[in-house]
């Protein structure tokens, strides 16, 4: 084995917390990646990993060594990738990463059709509600929605979603429309976990930020769950406008309290940079761009295109 396929083992190991876990990730047989690490520590002169019965972690030597490999490695797929041309043409494989609902809603669509426009180019698709470390994942694009922190990745912006209170006209018709904020502390509310974003609801209430935190009889772990709930009539919940755009656009859900809304919240297209992006994320970025741009549940201005 050499030298970056040991490289390749240790970073498994590492990322994995186990053989085992490394042995499956890379199709080796356990005492395979067992060797390599011994042999890789005895080259080397040092611990890399210390181990116990039931635990693995990184020595202080082992985390240097975890950075460079992850460096020397980037820059090896960089020198194979731009000797095989695909600084120039869209091939290999990509990974974009968005959440669970804006995935399966919007990007979906838009990964057949940029898969149509590129056949050389293969797509691993990450929908979940976390936020995903682009670099410590291996993800070349990924989908934000909300204001970003500093940093060094490029980012484009794509368009903006609102944070709304929705229900069904049956609700309304029930238990009454709320006038204020306020009205929601008795409101049957359903809530979802699953985002930071829903779970402490803000409002502005002449200029002043109001804030409101519910107490929901009925919270669930998914986005999903919480409109579903919502849309049997059940109770309020809160969402991002694009969630629900195509129900509201049906009558199913009404959106209540618009008045007191906090500001949008911005959806960005975020990637690596640099001074040489790979084809395929230049070309996946500018297809993205140019989707989103189009859709008016992101973009309420924008021209349908069709």
């Amino acid at each position: 084995m050499d030298r970056f396929q040991e490289m390749q083992v240790f970073m498994a190991v590492a990322d994995e917390e186990g053989f085992a876990a490394a042995a499956r990730r890379l199709n080796l047989s356990p005492p395979s990646v067992t060797r390599a690490i011994a042999a890789l520590e005895e080259r080397i002169g040092t611990q890399l990993l210390a181990r116990t019965t039931r635990s693995l972690h990184l020595s202080e030597a082992g985390q240097l060594y975890l950075e460079d490999c992850r460096r020397i490695l980037a820059e090896l797929e960089e020198a194979e990738e731009s000797a095989s041309g695909s600084y120039t043409t869209p091939r290999g494989q990509l990974t974009v990463t968005a959440s669970v609902i804006f995935g399966e809603l919007f990007m979906t669509p838009i990964l057949a059709g940029y898969l149509d426009l590129f056949p050389s180019v293969n797509i691993n698709a990450l929908f979940v509600d976390r936020l995903v470390n682009l670099v410590d994942e291996g993800v070349d694009v990924a989908i934000r929605i909300g204001n970003l922190p500093e940093s060094s990745q490029q980012t484009i912006k794509v368009g903006e979603v609102s944070q709304v209170i929705c229900g069904t006209p049956a609700y309304f018709s029930e238990h009454g429309r709320p006038q204020h904020p306020d009205d929601l502390r008795q409101a049957r509310v359903v809530m979802s976990s699953a985002s930071h974003l829903l779970s402490d609801w803000q409002f502005v209430d002449n200029g002043k930020v109001l804030e409101l935190r519910p107490e929901p009889r009925l919270v669930v772990s998914a986005n999903q769950a919480a409109i579903n709930a919502a849309s049997l009539g059940w109770g309020l919940t809160r969402v991002l406008s694009y969630q629900v755009a195509s129900k509201v656009a049906a009558g199913e859900l009404e959106i209540v309290l618009q008045d007191f809304a906090p500001p949008s919240l911005p959806i960005h297209i975020v990637y690596q940079g640099g001074s040489r992006v790979p084809a395929k994320i230049r070309t996946f970025v500018d297809f993205c761009a140019e989707r989103m741009g189009q859709d008016r549940a992101l973009n309420p201005s924008a021209k349908s295109a069709n």
